[in-house]
Parts: structure tokens; C-alpha cells; sequence
């Protein structure tokens, strides 16, 4: 993009987040602010996902095509924010990848899930029920094939693990504006 910010030491960012914890939110406000073409990982994958349904009736090679192409991408272009749940734990060893991370849990680390599902009942004008069980099932089911694929079938494997990340934001103790002004601060942009 012609008009976008550069960033000397940072080539692309990927924004990685458990459904409903505002990881969109935070990638679209990063893409605007810096003119950089935004991948709404969810979005894409729910719309190719469409006629495969959820991870159990996804083949396992959908799913690593689809990380192999995310990690192309950050490989190959620049000026990409790419928003996956996934995206910072493809962007391990490749260069010049800010990764951060977006939760939404209390003081003692524990999911806020109830505030989740309201934040994607409300996002995707659903009901509660339905997104309860986009945010619940779906992550099961996600988890259960990416810890087959990617973590050796360990059970305590998650991708939302804070040490894959260079920025951990909690957007239980923040608000848009102060998780927005975190991830500028942090990747060398004072606004």
C-alpha cells in the first residue's frame, strides 16, 4: 500500500485471539490506522469452511493448506496484518513478525467465556444459544484437530499460549481504545 506506515523492524503483524475476545476488532482498528491490508482469518476460514462444517467434518489437509498459506503470506509480503487464530503460532521463525495476542480473562487468568459469548451474540446478531456454541464447540472442535496436526495430539496444548506472542493484550482490564493504543505503543507508534 502506498500510503502505509513503516515500521523499520516489523514486516508484518498478525493478530491472534479466542472467539469473541475482540482480536477483529483490534486488526481492523491496526490496518486502518496503518494503511495495511487486513486478512480476517475468521472470516475467510468460516467462508471456505462453509461447506465443510466444523473441525471434525474439515479433512486434516484443508486445515494445513490453509496455515501453509497463511505462513506464505507472512513470508512473502509485507504490510499484512493478518487476524487467525492460528497466525501467531504460524509466525514462529519467520522474520520480522510482530505477533500479538488478544484474551479476555480475569485477574487470576481464567476465560471470561460469558463475556465472549455475549461479545459475538452481539458482533454476529445471533442468539446466545447459537453463539455459545460457535464459541464453545466450535474452539473444542478446533483445538482437537490442531493439537493432532500441530502439538503431537498434546492435551494441554493452545494456541493461545503466551509464549508465542511479543504482545499478550487483555481486553478484559481494557477497553478498545486502550487495547488499540497498547498495540500501537508496543510496536513503536505513539498516538
Amino acid at each position: 500500500m502506498s500510503n502505509s506506515i513503516q515500521l523499520p523492524d516489523i514486516k508484518n503483524i498478525t493478530v491472534s485471539a479466542r472467539i469473541g475476545s475482540g482480536g477483529t476488532t483490534l486488526a481492523k482498528k491496526l490496518s486502518g490506522i496503518l494503511g495495511w491490508e487486513m486478512l480476517d482469518g475468521g472470516k475467510l476460514f468460516r467462508a471456505l469452511t462453509k461447506d465443510h462444517g466444523y473441525a471434525k467434518n474439515r479433512s486434516d489437509q484443508f486445515d494445513l493448506d490453509y496455515e501453509e498459506n497463511i505462513k506464505k503470506i507472512l513470508r512473502e509480503k509485507s504490510h499484512q496484518i493478518i487476524q487467525s487464530n492460528l497466525a501467531g503460532f504460524d509466525a514462529q521463525n519467520i522474520e520480522r513478525v510482530f505477533k500479538i495476542l488478544v484474551v479476555c480473562e480475569d485477574e487470576r487468568g481464567n476465560d471470561k467465556t460469558d463475556i465472549r459469548i455475549d461479545r459475538l451474540s452481539n458482533r454476529d446478531k445471533t442468539s446466545i444459544e447459537d453463539a455459545k456454541y460457535e464459541a464453545i464447540e466450535r474452539e473444542r472442535q478446533n483445538l482437537e484437530k490442531w493439537r493432532k496436526l500441530y502439538a503431537s495430539n498434546d492435551q494441554t496444548w493452545v494456541y493461545w499460549d503466551k509464549k508465542y506472542y511479543d504482545l499478550v493484550i487483555n481486553t478484559y482490564s481494557h477497553n478498545q481504545e486502550e487495547t488499540l493504543k497498547l498495540a500501537l505503543q508496543s510496536i513503536g507508534i505513539d498516538k
